[in-house]
């Protein structure tokens, strides 16, 4: 479980644009104000991780926490790492951080997370015992760091946070330092993406992790590892992007555009991939295709300025979701009957690995010039 996170709550569905802040280790009432104000100005719900003891200290600010929509879970009674206390400690400390802090709230604690997210099974026994579910994070923000500025955390979390994701953040201690200045402004650049905030009870498709989600990560885990050996990169380094874009020499033979001009084999390219687990989730539907929309536009500033991609004469895609790139503007054509054998058994793999289902398109070549690219995405397109 520590590793794999089996049967804990770790992230959403990618169908909509829709995250989960959380916050640990609070309250406190020089900082969670603080935060509050934040996400009260932006509109936003989050799920606050609260410590017995300062919930009991400070239960002006759990009930304001509830009374603007937030939801409150229990940390922790003492705030002490599992993998460090005894076994009956641990066991005890999830049921007496969950019993101390329904009592503040008057209401039953549904979640957990313990101390720095780490488990033993003796934190596992103690979850069922107090009837909760185990709640991980897919994105940290690592405010707790010292060596972290406030501007640091906000980009790093900017580039790393995507639909369905769980967020780690601290309205207390250390971490509060660099969350507090940072957070207004990190609510509204999300905002600016159509983010909109759920609580980890209210976050559209979360579900426990299970076999499923760990052949997905592994093939998350896949793509980067290709990314890293073809030196692909998220377009404008965005985790949240629907593709993923690097320069490459054309691969086909015989390829010729509508308007009859010829691709030569070996032509500088920007080839671009689609981001799997998050077109999986979406599927080849009008929130895809405003999300294709917008996201083109942010890979043709990606050819005018990453150096990589300056040569760039022909803008192509190889894959199994090509109905949806025809959507977009691009033609489309048929492979060499090889390379369309090659490429439909590593899309089967691919769509196995997240999905459990076997059976895709056949893939096809999507393709436009580097001119016609720019003329219907780039900064002077209509």
């Amino acid at each position: 479980m520590q590793f794999a996170n089996l049967g804990l709550l770790r992230e959403g569905s990618r169908a909509r644009r829709e995250l989960a802040l959380t916050f640990d280790d609070g309250p406190d009432p020089l900082t969670t104000p603080a935060v509050l104000d934040a996400l009260h100005g932006a509109g936003a719900r989050a799920t606050f991780f609260v410590l017995a003891d300062r919930a009991e200290a400070y239960p002006q600010l759990i009930a304001r926490m509830l009374a603007e929509g937030h939801e409150v879970a229990a940390h922790a009674e003492k705030h002490v790492h599992a993998w460090v206390r005894t076994p009956w400690g641990g066991f005890l400390d999830v049921r007496h951080a969950v019993r101390r802090v329904a009592a503040v709230t008057g209401q039953p604690i549904r979640y957990h997370r313990p101390p720095h997210g780490a488990y033993t099974l003796a934190t596992v026994l103690g979850q069922r015992a107090a009837g909760v579910r185990g709640v991980h994070w897919s994105v940290e923000g690592q405010d707790w760091r010292a060596d972290r500025t406030p501007e640091q955390v906000r980009q790093r979390l900017l580039l790393r946070a995507g639909p369905g994701a769980i967020v780690v953040l601290h309205d207390a201690g250390p971490g509060a330092a660099n969350t507090v200045p940072m957070l207004p402004e990190l609510l509204r650049d999300l905002g600016a993406r159509d983010y909109t905030f759920a609580t980890v009870s209210g976050l559209n498709g979360a579900a426990p992790v299970n076999g499923a989600a760990l052949r997905r990560r592994a093939f998350i885990a896949l793509d980067a590892v290709f990314d890293w050996v073809g030196r692909i990169q998220p377009t404008a380094g965005r985790a949240d992007n629907l593709f993923r874009t690097g320069a490459s020499a054309f691969p086909l033979e015989g390829v010729t555009l509508a308007d009859g001009t010829p691709v030569p084999r070996g032509a500088p390219c920007t080839e671009f991939h689609v981001n799997n687990p998050l077109m999986v989730d979406l599927g080849i539907s009008r929130p895809s295709i405003r999300q294709a929309q917008r996201d083109y536009r942010l890979v043709a500033d990606d050819l005018l300025r990453r150096p990589d991609l300056l040569e760039t004469q022909y803008v192509f895609c190889i894959s199994a979701v090509s109905p949806l790139m025809a959507a977009m503007g691009f033609e489309t054509h048929d492979l060499p009957p090889a390379d369309a054998r090659r490429l439909r058994l590593w899309a089967r793999v691919m769509r196995w690995g997240y999905t459990g289902a076997p059976k895709v398109a056949q893939p096809r070549l999507s393709i436009l010039s580097r001119a016609a690219f720019l003329a219907r995405y780039g900064p002077d397109a209509s």
